[in-house]
């Protein structure tokens, strides 16, 4: 069975959603105008923001991320940030605000952000792992035995970083081959 739009759980209704925004913003406007505080964003907005950064993130690029969660709340705290830039007067297509479009580029940036993030720390760790002398801190208190078995996964997690950094190397040779290729063929044409 189907689910239609209005029952899936991180369904936001692009029209309700995008008058929400544009009267926020009106009042944002207002009291920026008037030098008064900024009102707070409504329980629906920001029910949105918290529904468009979830959908987006059950997305097959970003599904199988461990730190899935903290992309999701990256990406609220940034609509947050964003909406005071939200622009009543962008054009779209339709000539309506399109507040859903704007918002989840916003979402996805903060994930690919998080991402990065995320493998520049796991980076620090594997070079940490590479560059100590791992062995000593294994086989501080331990009989023989132990220390063999510690030094046996030792080993193990190193083939895996490297093998990992051989694929990553592998990717990023064969992305930059493919992009050749297709300047190639845009001169030919």
């Amino acid at each position: 069975m189907k689910l239609k739009p209005k029952e899936k759980p991180h369904y936001v209704n692009n029209r309700e959603f995008s008058e929400a925004v544009f009267d926020y913003a009106v009042l944002v406007r207002e009291a920026k105008e008037k030098n008064t505080q900024v009102p707070k964003v409504t329980d629906y907005i920001a029910k949105c923001f918290i529904k468009i950064a979830e959908g987006l993130s059950h997305r097959p690029n970003f599904v199988r991320y461990t730190y899935r969660e903290e992309m999701v709340m990256d990406a609220v705290e940034n609509c947050l940030r964003a909406i005071g830039n939200y622009n009543i007067e962008t054009a779209t297509r339709t000539g309506k605000p399109n507040a859903f479009s704007y918002f989840t580029q916003i979402c996805y940036f903060a994930f690919i952000r998080r991402i990065t993030k995320e493998k520049r720390q796991q980076d620090i760790k594997f070079r940490f792992i590479e560059r100590m002398g791992i062995e000593d801190f294994t086989q501080m208190g331990m009989d023989e035995s132990g220390a063999q078995e510690t030094m046996a996964y030792v080993d193990t997690l190193r083939q895996r970083i490297s093998q990992v950094k051989s694929n990553d190397a592998a990717i990023k040779e064969f992305k930059k081959i493919e992009k050749e290729k297709e300047k190639l063929e845009l001169f030919m044409v």
